[in-house]
C-alpha cells in the first residue's frame, strides 16, 4: 500500500503485508458475505460473523490488522485536527475490491474506532477510464436537464415476483418510505417515466434498453437503477459478462444470450453498443450516455474491481460519462430476507433505508460525505444495541466509485 496526501496536506507513507497473510484475511471475509440463493443468505444471517456485533468487530479487527498501516491512522488524526475529516479516494487491487474498509477497526485497542469515523471513503476507478480529475465534491447534479431517471424494481420478462429475478422491493405502493422517496422527486422536477402517482413507478413493464437509451440521450442529472445483476466469475475472467436486468424480451437486439423470455443488458452492451452486431453500429457511451450521477442497488454491481480488467457496469458507466457511480461490493440481503431470514417486522425494511440514504445522497452537492454520515450513522446503531437492521450486511456493501 502506498499513500500521498493533496489539497492542503503534504506527505505520503507506504505499508506492507505478507501475501499469505492478506489471503487468509481476505478468504476470511468471502467465508462470512452473502451468497446467493436462499441458503447462501440464510448461512449468514444464522451464523455469519456480520450478523452479530462481536463477530464482525472480530473480523474488522483481523482485516485492519492485516490491510491497514497504523501510520496512517496517525496521520489521519494530524490532519483532521487543522483542516477537518478528510476524503480518501481507495483504489484496491482485484484481491481487496470486496474489503469493507469502513469498517476496518484502525485502533488496535478496545476503543472499537473504524476507519468511517475518522474519513470519508471513495472508491477510485482504474487510471485507464479516468478522462479527467476530478473530486466527488466538485461534481454537482446539474446536467442539460433537470431530469431523474428512476429504474425501480423493473419486471423482469418471465419471471415471478417470487423468482430469483423477481421483486426486490417487495408489493408496489406497500412501502411509504419509497413512495415518498418518488413524491419528493416528483415535486422536485422531472421524474423519467413519467408518473401519475407514485406507485406507478414500481414493477413496471416497459422499461427496457431502448427505452432506457432514449431517457439518457434525451439528458438526465441521475440514474438510479434498484433491481437485479447477475455477476460474472471471476476467475473467468470477464467482468463484461456482468448483466443489468430490465424489461427487454428475447427479440431485443444484443450480446448476452437471453434468460429464459429475457435478454439482459451487459456491461459489454454499455461500452460496445451495436458495434459487434452492425456495420452501421454505434458506440455504448452514444446509446446509453451516462448522467454525472449513477446509483446501481444491486447485487454486487460494483463486482467488477475484483477483476483484473474492470470492465463491468459500474466502469461502464463511468466509461459513459457518469462522474460518480454508487455500487455494492456484494450480494444484497433484500428486505424481504430480513423479514423471512431474521424475523423482523414488515414494517421494518433494511434495503428501503438503503435506496431512500443513496437517492438523498446523490441530491446532496457532496454525495461521498453524505453518504458516509449515513453509514455512520448505521455504526452508531449498530455499536449501540447490535439489532440485525443495523448490521453492515447491507449498508458495508455501498460505494462511491469515481472518476
Amino acid at each position: 500500500m502506498t499513500w500521498t496526501w493533496v489539497r492542503g496536506a503534504q506527505g505520503f507513507g507506504t505499508g506492507y503485508a505478507p501475501g499469505r497473510d492478506v489471503d487468509e484475511a481476505v478468504r476470511a471475509l468471502a467465508a462470512e458475505l452473502p451468497g446467493g440463493g436462499t441458503e447462501g443468505m440464510r448461512r449468514v444471517f444464522e451464523s455469519g460473523a456480520l450478523a452479530t456485533y462481536e463477530g464482525e468487530r472480530r473480523l474488522s479487527r483481523r482485516l485492519a490488522e492485516v490491510l491497514w498501516p497504523p501510520g496512517l491512522t496517525d496521520q489521519i488524526r494530524q490532519v483532521s485536527a487543522h483542516l477537518g475529516r478528510p476524503l480518501m479516494r481507495l483504489q484496491p487491487s482485484p484481491r481487496v475490491a470486496q474489503v469493507p474498509w469502513e469498517l476496518l477497526a484502525v485502533d488496535g485497542d478496545d476503543s472499537d474506532v473504524r476507519l468511517i469515523d475518522l474519513v470519508d471513503i471513495a472508491t477510485t476507478a482504474p487510471a485507464s477510464l479516468r478522462r479527467t480529475v476530478t473530486t466527488p465534491t466538485e461534481q454537482g447534479p446539474g446536467s442539460d436537464s433537470d431530469a431523474v431517471v428512476l429504474v425501480l424494481d423493473p419486471r423482469v420478462p418471465g419471471f415471478r415476483a417470487d423468482s430469483p429475478l423477481g421483486s426486490v422491493l417487495g408489493q408496489p405502493g406497500s412501502d411509504p418510505a419509497l413512495l415518498s422517496l418518488v413524491r419528493r422527486r416528483l415535486d422536485a422536477g422531472t421524474v423519467v417515466p413519467s408518473v401519475a402517482t407514485p406507485a406507478e413507478a414500481f414493477r413496471r413493464p416497459d422499461l427496457d434498453r431502448d427505452w432506457l437509451g432514449e431517457a439518457l440521450r434525451k439528458g438526465a442529472r441521475r440514474l438510479m437503477y434498484v433491481g437485479h445483476v447477475s455477476g460474472a466469475p471471476v476467475e473467468g475472467g470477464q467482468s463484461e459478462d456482468v448483466t443489468l436486468h430490465l424489461c427487454c424480451g428475447p427479440e431485443t437486439a444484443g450480446m448476452t444470450e437471453p434468460v429464459r423470455t429475457h435478454r439482459p443488458l451487459s456491461a459489454k452492451d454499455l461500452l460496445l453498443g451495436t458495434l459487434p452486431l452492425r456495420a452501421d453500429g454505434v458506440p455504448g457511451a452514444h446509446l446509453w450516455p451516462a448522467p454525472p450521477r449513477v446509483a446501481l442497488i444491486a447485487c454486487e454491481s460494483g463486482g467488477d474491481l475484483r477483476f483484473a480488467e474492470s470492465f463491468g457496469l459500474a466502469t461502464a458507466m463511468i466509461h459513459n460519462g457518469a462522474h460518480l457511480v454508487t455500487a455494492t461490493r456484494w450480494v444484497l440481503p433484500t428486505s424481504f430476507a430480513f423479514h423471512r431470514l431474521a424475523g423482523l417486522p414488515q414494517s421494518v425494511r433494511p434495503l428501503t433505508e438503503a435506496v431512500v440514504a443513496v437517492d438523498a445522497a446523490h441530491e446532496d452537492h457532496d454525495p461521498v460525505r453524505r453518504l458516509g454520515a449515513w453509514q455512520r450513522q448505521q455504526l452508531d446503531r449498530w455499536r449501540a444495541d447490535g439489532r440485525i437492521e443495523h448490521s453492515p450486511l447491507l449498508w458495508a456493501a455501498l460505494t462511491c466509485i469515481v472518476r
